[in-house]
């Protein structure tokens, strides 16, 4: 069937599949149907010229009022295809500014976090870090001491993992038959990663390059897991794919900015969960595992330290916007985010990565963003799940599985 034939929604699953095909990663999940999906993968390649030139014209009649969409999915998904157009002209080598292409893919903006706003930062845990001496050096030895071994995480994903599913389902409602494995692995840039399966399961890796540390591993599982990246997905497909057939959510595309909101909501997580002082919880999780948690440092850090994280965003910037080299922007998390020279480089590989490397904007201006709408409160992202949460039925237990 011509390109000009098929509905808005159906182009727009096929082109966001066709350009997944240029780019490892692109398509970061796909549980629409399967025909549509063998049908992409049967046919030659196409050309990104002309993938360039499919998008643009979705984006032109989708304005012009094509389909049957009414004016909220209208905007979504007008939104996504402006997003995924300038993804698609980067991989065919288009020369995009990269502040151009952060805010027309993700919808934001960025700029750098003033280092004075950093320097306070570090006055801040400077008096929340125990001991005396260098702030770097006492940071990367406090982080240390609660690094976990290869059993004690694996004990801990499984452990938090099923405390966290269950204070989900109370929460915010989980889909009969949802389910987690996780596994263990190495050499990748991202130091978690949830691949969606569809079908309500996912697959959550965990990377063991750097040392995982029990003051993570709540973020880490609230991220991908519950009530993060796992549970969004497969509310998703519950609500809006299977009950309202909005086919259009039914993939998930780097470059768009869906991944702003949900890597925002998915930061935001175990603040939702479990409140803004989490600390308690995570040690009363934690400590019978015979795992060290100090909760009231580990709080004091925690609130003193978050700025540091933007500092990610200050060495994209002075790599793709300034044109400044890896060694600068190592010396700029080394110097700011207070960074091993070991993690500071494993975060050069993430922010030079061809899928990744505008996407750290989705962590430091998603989780603010996000933060700002629920007021710093989680009850609306609560009363929210429950107004599209139907009757439940009880579930045994576990549902999360490392795989062998």
């Amino acid at each position: 069937m011509p390109v000009a034939e098929l509905d808005p929604v159906t182009r727009y699953l096929e082109v966001g599949l066709r350009l997944g095909r240029h780019l490892d990663g692109l398509v970061d999940a796909y549980f629409g149907p399967e025909d549509l999906k063998a049908r992409v993968e049967g046919e030659p390649q196409r050309a990104l010229p002309a993938l360039v030139g499919d998008v643009r014209a979705l984006v032109a009649d989708l304005d012009a009022g094509d389909g049957d969409l009414d004016p909220t999915r209208r905007r979504w998904l007008r939104a996504q295809a402006a997003g995924l157009h300038t993804a698609a002209r980067k991989l065919a080598g288009e020369d995009v500014a990269f502040l151009d292409e952060v805010e027309q893919c993700y919808g934001v903006r960025p700029s750098a976090v003033p280092h004075d706003v950093l320097a306070e930062a570090h006055h801040r845990l400077d008096g929340a870090l125990p001991g005396s001496g260098p702030l770097a050096e006492r940071y990367d030895a406090w982080r240390t001491s609660h690094v976990m071994s290869r059993e004690q995480l694996t004990a801990a994903v499984h452990t938090v993992a099923e405390a966290f599913r269950e204070r989900t389902e109370a929460a915010f409602g989980l889909p009969e038959g949802e389910h987690i494995e996780f596994e263990l692995v190495s050499d990748e840039p991202w130091s978690g990663f949830n691949y969606y399966e569809g079908g309500l399961r996912s697959r959550v890796a965990i990377n063991t390059d750097l040392p995982v540390s029990s003051t993570a591993i709540g973020h880490l599982i609230a991220h991908e897991a519950y009530p993060g990246h796992h549970t969004e997905h497969c509310r998703k497909e519950v609500g809006l794919v299977r009950r309202r057939q909005q086919l259009e959510e039914a993939i998930f595309l780097v470059g768009t900015p869906q991944c702003l909101l949900a890597e925002g909501l998915a930061d935001l997580a175990i603040e939702a969960l479990l409140g803004p002082d989490h600390e308690p919880a995570m040690a009363e999780i934690l400590h019978p595992l015979g795992i060290r948690y100090d909760t009231e440092v580990v709080a004091a850090v925690s609130a003193a330290g978050e700025a540091l994280s933007a500092v990610r965003g200050n060495a994209a910037l002075l790599l793709h916007d300034q044109g400044r080299s890896e060694d600068d922007a190592v010396a700029e998390l080394e110097r700011w985010g207070l960074l091993s020279h070991e993690r500071a480089v494993k975060s050069i590989a993430f922010l030079t990565h061809p899928t990744w490397r505008s996407y750290i904007f989705c962590y430091v201006d998603g989780l603010p963003l996000c933060r700002s709408f629920v007021g710093g409160r989680p009850g609306p992202l609560r009363a929210a799940a429950h107004r599209a949460v139907r009757a439940r039925r009880p579930r045994p237990r576990l549902r999360s599985a490392f795989l062998t």
